[in-house]
Parts: C-alpha cells; sequence; structure tokens
C-alpha cells in the first residue's frame, strides 16, 4: 500500500480528511521506517504522540469529570488510567485496523511490530496529536469521542474483565478461577498464546493472544459474555 492510499483509506474510517496530510504521515511514521529511509528523525510519530497523550488527557478528563459529578479525585484518576492505558488504546485501535496502515521498517516489520500494542496505542494518540494541529481542539474532541469514549461500558468490561470475573467468582463462591496455557505457536518473535479460563476443573472461556496476559484477558471476557460463571 502506498502513501497516498494508506492516507486516503485511513481517513475515510475515521471520517476526518486532512488539510496537511504531512501530519498524518508523520502520525503513521515508525522511527524504524525512519531510519531506513534515512529521513528526518523527527518525522516520526513520537513528538506528535507526546502532544495527543496531552490532548487525550484533557479530553477523557472533562468528560468523567462532566459524566461522574459524584466519583472524587482518585476515583476519576483511577478511571481515566483504565480508559487511556495501553491495552485500552490498542483495543481502540483494533477497532479502526490501525496497525495496517502504519510505516513500519523491514526488521520491525518482521518481528510482529504491526500487531504490538505497545506501538498500536502509540499510533493512535499520535492521530489525536495529528488531528489537533490539524483541525483543532474540537476535531480532536470529535475523534477521541467517537473512537476512544464510545460504548464505554463495554470496553470497560473488556479492559477489566479479569479482574471483574475473579470479583464475580468470588462473590458467588464457585471455585477457584484460574488460567491454563494451552497452546504456543508462531516463530519466537510472533508468538501466539491460546489460553483456557478454568474454575476448578470446568472451562469457561478461552482466548488467544500475542501475550499471555492478552490471551487470559480474552479468555476472562468470553467467560463474561457467556454467562457461564452464572449459571454454573
Amino acid at each position: 500500500m502506498n502513501d497516498r492510499n494508506a492516507i486516503g483509506q485511513l481517513e475515510e474510517k475515521i471520517g476526518y480528511t486532512f488539510r496537511n496530510k504531512k501530519l498524518l504521515k508523520q502520525a503513521l511514521t515508525h522511527s524504524s521506517f525512519a531510519n531506513e529511509q534515512k529521513i528526518n528523525k523527527w518525522d516520526d510519530y513520537e513528538r506528535i504522540e507526546f502532544l495527543g497523550d496531552a490532548v487525550l488527557e484533557l479530553v477523557s478528563s472533562e468528560y468523567l469529570y462532566r459524566e461522574n459529578p459524584r466519583l472524587s479525585e482518585g476515583e476519576l484518576t483511577k478511571m481515566r488510567s483504565s480508559m487511556v492505558c495501553e491495552p485500552a488504546l490498542a483495543y481502540c485501535a483494533r477497532d479502526i485496523d490501525l496497525g495496517k496502515f502504519i510505516f513500519l521498517g523491514k526488521g520491525e516489520e518482521a518481528t510482529g511490530g504491526r500487531g504490538r500494542e505497545s506501538i498500536t496505542s502509540d499510533v493512535l494518540e499520535a492521530i489525536i496529536g495529528a488531528v489537533y494541529l490539524d483541525g483543532g481542539l474540537e476535531a480532536a474532541k470529535a475523534f477521541i469521542d467517537r473512537f476512544v469514549l464510545s460504548d464505554l461500558e463495554h470496553k470497560q468490561l473488556f479492559y477489566d474483565s479479569k479482574t471483574i470475573l475473579q470479583e464475580r467468582v468470588q462473590k458467588r463462591g464457585k471455585g477457584k478461577l484460574h488460567y491454563i496455557l494451552v497452546e504456543e505457536s508462531g516463530p519466537e518473535h510472533d508468538k501466539l498464546f491460546r489460553v483456557e479460563a478454568m474454575i476448578d476443573d470446568c472451562k469457561i472461556g478461552e482466548g488467544s493472544g500475542r501475550t499471555k496476559k492478552h490471551a487470559e484477558q480474552q479468555a476472562a471476557y468470553q467467560a463474561l459474555l457467556s454467562e457461564k460463571t452464572v449459571s454454573r
């Protein structure tokens, strides 16, 4: 996919057309690509991600303050941390298939960088920064509202699935919750783990991911959606 096609397709996905296309290209450019292409170091996403992180914190803080008038500062901080942490942003990035639009160097590509949560979450923040520079705070807020703050109840269930499942199992006194690694596949640099969530010897959910932690999260989320922990 060439630069113009990638930028055009992503603009269509996010519903925002950049006046300055260079800002979006910068937001999508990993340092490995910049190094390989021997372009200016400052043309990768790191500086613009720094700005996007600040804009995201402001917009999400305002949203939580407005929507939760009875919560304390500590509770609001905890909620915000959960909403804008790396796994949460990577989850949002998957909604728009962001990984396929990132400009990566050959080495980073070969080691699975396109699906790495640390990269996709950073790029999402960089896009927020790019939208802010191109269209101002209202445009950035519209992007965040649509892709980060939408369907928060469902996303919160996913973000905190392991904790929520543990609490439900303990509350019902239905046995011991644990996770079993049932399969590990792929080359060393790009492993895929498959995990089962268990209550004693009963399987209640299954998940897969590039890390054991993410696979466990997926398994817990499936268990919560299936309601097997309720009926057992």
